[in-house]
């Protein structure tokens, strides 16, 4: 079966999109077969990969609500191994909608578990925000990626992501566990930067990935054009820092390290 991976942070701006999007696309260009599910009303994941979210009929609000198999909305990138499944405006009523629908917290979870074989890896992108959302991707997830940027007071910003996500591990998901931490918009001329990761590892141990991202311009150029940033500029110091992470990753996943 495919491994199910949130991108989370309870905070907006940490480079969560641009991970689940540009890993995603760096280990689909490795032969894995790749699925980014968009559970963010936002739908940044889905404009960053060129799709119109609310010009989409099918999408995860209408997955969410039993509207539509997931099969049924799955689309397919401008880049081989890569499928989105989108999010538009109207997911932001779904909050207020799964309220009152049996199994809310779970909705995710059963909705892609039908698709789980067709892929090797499965991401889901989630709001910034600890909310009805983000709660049915971590249900629905067997790992948690975070993304951790080396900036002011970040570690502190993380008690509440590890606090939720200890709650859904007593309650609804068992088996979830820490993928990995990801140190995004690390600047090596910075003490700050340094200090946030030496801290980070002390915190997370071998849990904090070797991988790192730089502050880079054309990562976060990419999205306004609708394109992974291998599709973008693929000679750029964020491509191949991904890719970086992309090898990673892999390489976790065969020994069983993570």
């Amino acid at each position: 079966m495919g491994r199910i991976i949130a991108v989370a942070s309870q905070k907006g701006g940490v480079g969560k999109t641009t991970t689940a999007i540009s890993l995603g696309s760096c280990l689909a260009q490795e032969g894995q077969r790749v699925l980014i599910v968009d559970v963010d009303p936002q739908g940044s994941a889905t404009s960053g990969l060129g799709v119109v979210g609310n010009d989409v009929a099918k999408t995860t609000y209408e997955v969410l609500l039993g509207e539509a198999e997931a099969r049924e909305a799955i689309r397919p990138t401008a880049l081989a191994n890569l499928d989105l499944i989108p999010a538009g405006q109207r997911l932001s009523g779904a909050e207020i909608e799964l309220v009152s629908l049996l199994g809310r917290e779970s909705r995710l979870k059963n909705a892609i578990g039908p698709i789980r074989d067709s892929y090797d890896l499965i991401f889901l992108d989630t709001p910034p925000s600890l909310g009805l959302m983000t709660v049915n991707a971590l249900t629905a997830a067997d790992s948690v990626l975070i993304p951790l940027q080396c900036e002011y007071l970040a570690l502190e910003g993380l008690s509440q992501l590890i606090s939720a996500i200890r709650l859904i591990q007593d309650h609804l998901n068992p088996a979830l566990r820490i993928e990995g931490v990801l140190l995004t918009m690390f600047d090596a001329r910075l003490n700050l930067s340094q200090q946030v990761a030496d801290e980070a590892r002390k915190f997370f141990s071998d849990r904090v990935y070797k991988s790192v991202i730089p502050r880079n311009v054309r990562l976060s150029e990419a999205p306004s054009f609708g394109k992974p940033i291998v599709l973008y500029d693929p000679h750029s110091t964020g491509a191949e820092s991904y890719r970086e992470l992309a090898r990673e990753v892999l390489e976790h996943a065969q020994e069983g390290v993570r």
